[in-house]
């Protein structure tokens, strides 16, 4: 069944897909593998296999189920654009996507180059926020300019975890803009001033802007050895939401 998310952007996380492979610095302490560890410990039906990238044929349905519209997290367990993971099942998973159209489909991947390759014999549904994740110069920035060949009525940027101060970045056609640090006992210090930057150029292009967490370093600089409190920068909380054009 879809499980209620924790993440504060998103409602209930749906993992048609499990396991993954790290193809980028954002993902050397990656909280799905922790996470997938500790359910095949626990005999978790669907993670008898750890965190290999497994298809799940049987959790396609789900969001069929139900009726109140729902915002759903595609994967949070996965990447749904794993290069291992073929159309056939991704044509499986947009039609169940297409076919309820009371919910709203929030997509992420780092193989932001298939995505200009699958869509382009196929729409992208509109009831799919579409986003890359970013979390530096080599390897996030560049998957920006994939995203905005697809022509999806949301595109949306998660910069988790922001590594490094990612100078400036061209957010043309880009709706939202989410900014968080690493969570963990690993994890990587994330400063102010590289958020501020991106929420600055956020605002100038007209992007909405979420400010998630500061994750395991506070925005003193210090490591906590629990998630630092509070989601404030610049003495207040931003959870800015992209406008969805409704069609005539």
């Amino acid at each position: 069944m879809a499980t209620q998310s924790t993440i504060e952007w998103t409602e209930l996380t749906w993992n048609p897909t499990t396991g993954c492979t790290k193809v980028s610095p954002g993902c050397k302490n990656c909280y799905a593998e922790v996470m997938a560890r500790r359910l095949e410990a626990m005999g978790t039906p669907g993670y008898e296999q750890g965190f290999k990238l497994s298809c799940h044929e049987s959790r396609l349905r789900q969001p069929m189920n139900r009726k109140k519209p729902t915002v759903y997290f595609v994967n949070s367990m996965s990447d749904l654009f794993h290069e291992d993971i073929p159309d056939t099942f991704l044509d499986q998973v947009f039609a169940v996507i297409g076919a309820t159209p009371q919910h709203t489909y929030q997509i992420l991947t780092k193989r932001a180059e298939r995505l200009p390759e699958y869509f382009n014999s196929r729409p992208c549904p509109e009831n799919v926020w579409l986003g890359v994740s970013v979390e530096d110069v080599k390897y996030g920035v560049p998957r920006i300019d994939y995203l905005r060949m697809v022509d999806a009525s949301i595109r949306f940027l998660s910069v988790e975890p922001l590594l490094e101060d990612l100078g400036e970045v061209n957010l043309t056609d880009i709706h939202w803009v989410i900014v968080g640090g690493e969570s963990g006992h690993k994890a990587r210090p994330m400063k102010p001033e590289w958020v501020i930057n991106i929420k600055k150029q956020a605002e100038a292009f007209g992007s909405a802007f979420f400010f998630k967490q500061w994750g395991g370093w506070g925005a003193d600089g210090v490591k906590r050895h629990k998630k630092a409190n509070g989601r404030e920068l610049q003495g207040r909380t931003w959870n800015e939401y992209p406008i969805v054009q409704i069609a005539d």
